[in-house]
């Protein structure tokens, strides 16, 4: 196994675990359902830990398919740095479910406001994380990228 396939098996469940936290937790606050709160905030969390892995195995995967035809540095450095920016925004997120948990757990009155911040944001981390793992595709996917012409099957 080489940093790329590392890269790979690990950098779709932060992406993955922001959707699914931030569902659940949608879920869990419409309907008032404490334990999927923390849930979806425990899912948050490990979603945030499991982005430091993706991002510590990237340099791994960037060394193997720099010397591919069609990869550029354009490509890999545009990814990079969505998938850093997205990465950060993930760590808040967790940071802002754990501050929820412990005020959770202390029945603190800001506990609902936190929640629904932690909410708000993963939203937005979401969104930011799947651009990254899109941009992270479209370095061996040529047919995923805007620029890209597909021939027909047949032809080539």
């Amino acid at each position: 196994m080489n940093g790329a396939h590392l890269h790979l098996l690990l950098n779709h469940l932060p992406i993955l675990g922001s959707l699914f936290g931030f569902v659940l937790l949608l879920v869990a606050l419409v309907s008032r359902q404490p334990l999927l709160v923390r849930a979806g905030l425990i899912t948050l969390l490990v979603a945030a830990a499991l982005a430091i892995l993706a991002n510590l195995t990237g340099e791994g995967a960037e060394e193997v398919v720099e010397q591919y035809p069609g990869v550029t540095r354009t490509l890999i450095h545009e990814h990079e740095e969505a998938a850093e920016l997205a990465m950060w925004a993930l760590e808040f997120i967790g940071a802002l479910a754990l501050t929820s948990l412990l005020l959770l757990s202390h029945n603190h009155a800001r506990a609902t406001l936190f929640t629904r911040l932690t909410l708000a944001s993963a939203f937005v981390s979401f969104g930011m994380m799947a651009r990254a793992g899109n941009l992270g595709g479209q370095i061996m996917h040529p047919e995923t990228r805007g620029d890209a012409v597909s021939a027909p099957l047949g032809s080539r």
